[in-house]
Formats: structure tokens, sequence, C-alpha cells
């Protein structure tokens, strides 16, 4: 095994063990920032002219949007939820549009909305 992919082995192993420990606050957190590192991830592969690439980290942040929309909790949420569910919505239709593109720009606006939804939830005392 060469130590690229015994670092990323490494990485997947603490991720899995951070998530069996977590709050449901820290799960959440957890979400944005993967979401955030595809993002990043998909930015460089649009650069770098590697569409499969790019379409499979587009197609992860999308995944990671989707289950950041599914933990959404109307009832309890209210207004607040209801706005995240169209903000989320609107950044997978961005990603789209992205992917369909290649268009580091619209990857960059969902990066920043993402950043924003994450700077506003890491606010929130656990």
């Amino acid at each position: 095994m060469n130590a690229m992919a015994a670092l990323k082995q490494y990485q997947s192993v603490n991720t899995q063990a951070q998530a069996v420990d977590a709050s449901p606050h820290r799960l959440i957190q957890m979400l944005m920032e993967g979401g955030l590192t595809r993002l990043a991830q998909a930015r460089g592969a649009i650069e770098r002219g590697q569409l499969a690439q790019k379409g499979e980290l587009i197609g992860k942040a999308i995944a990671i949007i989707g289950g950041l929309r599914d933990g959404l909790n109307f009832e309890q949420g209210g207004e607040i939820a209801s706005n995240l569910d169209a903000l989320y919505e609107y950044m997978v239709s961005r990603l789209l549009e992205a992917n369909l593109k290649s268009d580091a720009a619209l990857v960059d606006e969902v990066a920043g909305l993402l950043r924003n939804v994450k700077t506003g939830w890491d606010g929130i005392a656990q």
C-alpha cells in the first residue's frame, strides 16, 4: 500500500470513529465540512480538466446537501427550516448547472453559501 492510500484509509477510519461518538450537532458540522471539501476538490478537478472526477465530486457534494435537507426538522425549525430547504434546493440546482457547464464560479457560489450556513451552525450552542 502506498503512502497516499494509507493516508486515505486512516482518514476514513478517523472520520468513522468521530461520527460514532459525535453529537447530532457535530454530525451536521461534519456533513458541512465534507461538502466544502468535495466542492473544493470539484473546483480543482474543473481547473485541471478532469471531467469524470469533477462529476463524481459534484455528485458527492449534492448527496451531502441532500443529507442536510433530509435532516431538517420542519416542526421544530419552522421558517428557518423552510428557508434552509429552499437554499439547499438552490445549491443543488447550481451544482447541476456547474457540472453541465464545468463552471468553477458556480461551485464557488455554492461553497460560499454552504460556508455561511456552516458559520451560523457553528455559532449554535450544542
